[in-house]
């Protein structure tokens, strides 16, 4: 059975592509159902049937896991089970048998654009670090970058004179993004003012660094991030409110959502829908404000 599972880790990370982060997550729920299946004295994936699936999910929910975590462990053993069909390993897929549960809609948080121009201004530009960060939320809502590219942008990925970065997205999918003129001013102004500084002799590949030359991560990103939302009096944010509110910003001004996925780096258009249910309830609340009828 672990050799199976070592076989999907690989074919999920050198045929199709996915990020560490993702694979790490299938092999945390992968793992977790392993050792269920061990306290039922499975011995092979053949033997597995609806019944220990229905268990399971059972199980889940008794340990108190969301209705959103269980639909992300149904979904890991689903393409767990159609590999091992591909593969020959198992004649059937029982997940088939089984429906996700229902998920409630949860619509992204999103910042007005006086908030946002109030967040970007936060960072205080008199120092090497703040012209960093101010760099960073601007290239951040400029292109609507996940964290995890942003931070792990590399001058090959950059181009300047251009004014565009190349993210290379989920499932290693390179896209082109451009910025906006004032992203790119304040990039410029990092990188000629603030970078050397932070960097003090050393190199690194990485546009954005942190305080000893390393890599910026996402979890020192997030950091900043709070201070900078504490400092502007934003209440609610997330590590990805920017991106929502940049797809969010530019829908309500007329973007097409073929071009907003592409932008955002999207696989799947249905993915990219959620804004237009966002920017409806946002027209409906200021509808509801506006109109002189009660």
């Amino acid at each position: 059975m672990d050799a199976a599972l070592n076989q999907f880790y690989q074919h999920l990370g050198v045929e199709r592509g996915l990020a560490p982060l993702t694979l790490s997550a299938y092999a945390r729920d992968l793992q977790d159902f392993w050792e269920f299946l061990t306290t039922l004295g499975r011995t092979a994936w053949a033997a597995v049937d609806l019944a220990d699936l229905q268990s399971y999910l059972a199980a889940l929910e008794a340990r108190g896991l969301a209705a959103r975590s269980r639909a992300r462990r149904l979904s890991a053993l689903r393409q767990f089970f159609r590999f091992l069909q591909r593969e020959e390993q198992v004649v059937a897929n029982p997940v088939e048998l089984l429906d996700s549960p229902r998920l409630p809609q949860r619509l992204p948080q999103v910042m007005g654009e006086a908030d946002v121009a109030t967040l970007l201004n936060a960072p205080d530009p008199a120092t090497p670090a703040g012209l960093r960060d101010q760099a960073l939320l601007e290239v951040l809502y400029a292109t609507g970058l996940r964290v995890s590219e942003l931070v792990g942008l590399t001058f090959k990925q950059l181009d300047l004179r251009r004014g565009v970065v190349r993210p290379l997205g989920k499932g290693s999918k390179e896209r082109v993004v451009p910025m906006v003129p004032l992203a790119v001013e304040k990039l410029q102004l990092y990188l000629d003012q603030a970078r050397p500084r932070l960097l003090k002799g050393r190199e690194s590949p990485y546009v954005f660094v942190n305080q000893r030359g390393g890599k910026l991560s996402r979890q020192g990103f997030w950091k900043l991030l709070k201070q900078y939302a504490l400092k502007a009096g934003v209440k609610t944010l997330s590590p990805h409110t920017l991106r929502h509110s940049f797809a969010t910003h530019l829908l309500s001004r007329g973007a097409n959502l073929r071009v907003l996925q592409l932008l955002l780096g999207h696989a799947d258009l249905a993915t990219t829908q959620i804004y237009t249910h966002l920017d409806a309830a946002r027209l409906k609340l200021v509808h509801r404000k506006s109109h002189p009828r009660p």
